[in-house]
């Protein structure tokens, strides 16, 4: 088995009964494995909601270390989409052709950085500074921020043999109203002023949902991210032939993006809390037990994708979850698109070919499941391109 090679651990059980169960700090969990049951569930906000007690969507739940509800991500329809309406134009900026041009020279910087080192551990070296650096063009803030939040380290709320650390949460939290209260005294165009100066029907946001998108912000796109980095990374180190494609071919570097956040799925599962008594495959589910919405299991589904364990560059038709689905899909997919877009296309231009030197894969323990989500570190050599 290749060293890049992610296997899909719910097959069996998808194909047999379509869900599985798992155990999360003594609440138990119904995974949902197959495509078409994870996106109707998903679309089913009234019997599995979103807006429970803050944190219990999350696998691993983060009941026991926050109380401040991430905005709109914990919240359902209606409100759900009032409050999405005030962030998702900050969002889109990504889109526009400045924002690129910046990422563009961020992204070629460390590429240019590591060819002239040679070999870098990819996961913190690379991908947790190229994640950081381009979270200041989103959060529109200076760029020497990036070397605080370079210091926490891949996971905001996890630390090394830690599934949840407290402590480390903390200093999220800390940092977070130091920044609102700097933007409230001081406001300018970054996003912490952006957002306090927002309308929610009628009046202003609280600096607690000011700090409920934020907290969103820093953790929703951090260890998926550097997950997406790393592993495509890796993957174009054993598969020489799909660099020299997307270098000869650049046009597909967009589909190749959707396969490879199909393939890799940085983001496992996520929860929602049953509302009513109800069925799922079948299978009874009791009011406020949780069920997940396995993404990595929907996107290997063989009865929606043809050859589901590959990587197939230029896949015309990828309806993939990678992003989530329906109401609560991804906030930060436009920005971690051109994040990994970019990156290709930078890749393709200056790196002739990589070299795998030392690895440790990161498996994720789901009882019944364990699932490789990427590297806890990968050493790689990057050899540049001469023309």
């Amino acid at each position: 088995m290749k060293k890049s090679e992610l296997p899909d651990p719910f097959e069996k059980a998808r194909e047999s009964k379509g869900y599985g169960e798992m155990n999360d700090q003594d609440d138990s969990v119904t995974m949902l494995l197959r495509h078409k049951d994870v996106r109707k569930s998903a679309h089913n906000y009234k019997t599995f909601q979103s807006g429970a007690v803050p944190g219990r969507i999350v696998i691993p739940s983060e009941v026991d270390i926050r109380d401040t509800r991430q905005i709109p991500f914990e919240v359902d329809p209606p409100v759900h989409g009032v409050y999405r309406a005030i962030v998702e134009p900050w969002f889109k900026r990504p889109l526009q052709a400045e924002y690129q041009e910046k990422l563009t020279a961020q992204i070629s910087e460390i590429v240019e950085e590591t060819l002239l080192k040679g070999s870098v551990e990819v996961v913190t070296d690379f991908a947790l500074r190229l994640q950081s650096r381009a979270l200041t063009l989103l959060l529109n803030t200076t760029f020497s921020e990036s070397e605080t939040w370079i210091s926490w380290g891949t996971h905001v709320f996890r630390s090394e043999g830690e599934a949840l650390d407290g402590d480390k949460a903390n200093i999220l939290y800390h940092y977070i109203d130091e920044q609102i209260d700097r933007a409230s005294e001081n406001p300018g165009d970054d996003m912490y002023s952006v957002l306090l100066n927002s309308e929610f029907e009628g009046r202003k946001l609280t600096k607690e949902e000011v700090k409920g998108v934020m907290v969103l912000t820093f953790a929703g796109g951090r260890d998926t991210v550097i997950n997406a980095v790393t592993n495509s990374i890796a993957y174009l180190a054993e598969h020489p032939e799909a660099l020299e494609r997307l270098r000869k071919e650049p046009e597909i570097t967009g589909r190749a993006v959707e396969e490879m956040i199909r393939y890799f799925s940085p983001l496992t599962q996520m929860g929602r809390v049953v509302t009513e008594d109800t069925h799922v495959c079948e299978h009874a589910v009791k009011a406020d037990s949780r069920i997940s919405l396995c993404w990595a299991s929907a996107n290997r589904d063989a009865a929606v994708f043809e050859n589901p364990n590959e990587i197939v560059l230029d896949r015309k038709v990828n309806p993939h979850v990678g992003f989530g689905f329906s109401h609560h899909n991804c906030l930060g997919a436009t920005h971690a698109r051109q994040i990994l877009k970019i990156l290709l296309q930078t890749l393709a231009q200056k790196v002739a070919s990589f070299e795998i030197l030392d690895y440790k894969e990161n498996i994720e323990d789901l009882d019944h499941f364990q699932r490789k989500v990427g590297f806890h570190n990968i050493q790689i050599k990057f050899n540049p391109l001469t023309k």
